[in-house]
């Protein structure tokens, strides 16, 4: 299995279990795609370097995942369809 890292941004209009749900529903998705997650850290609210939709903040959050090379394909087409999720880059190790 191969090592990715994912960074993603959730919309910070929203509830804190949202956001939590989000977090669990990608975790999930990787578990059940025949990945493991091996970490995740979330960074919280912070500035963006320059205004996104309108906005200046999001809810960062930082995971490692190990999984075949189909798999982030997969997870960057969820989180393209989810429109709580600003931005999102996933990154082989």
């Amino acid at each position: 299995m191969t090592k990715y890292q994912l960074l993603f941004i959730i919309e910070d209009g929203i509830s804190e279990e949202e956001k939590e749900g989000l977090v669990t529903k990608f975790s999930d998705l990787i578990t059940s795609l025949g990945g493991a997650v091996t970490m995740v850290d979330k960074w919280g609210t912070r500035k963006y370097a320059y205004e996104i939709d309108h906005k200046n903040q999001g809810y960062y959050v930082h995971m490692y995942f190990e999984s075949n090379p189909e798999v982030p394909a997969e997870i960057d087409r969820q989180m393209r369809i989810n429109d709580k999720i600003v931005r999102q880059m996933i990154t082989k190790l």
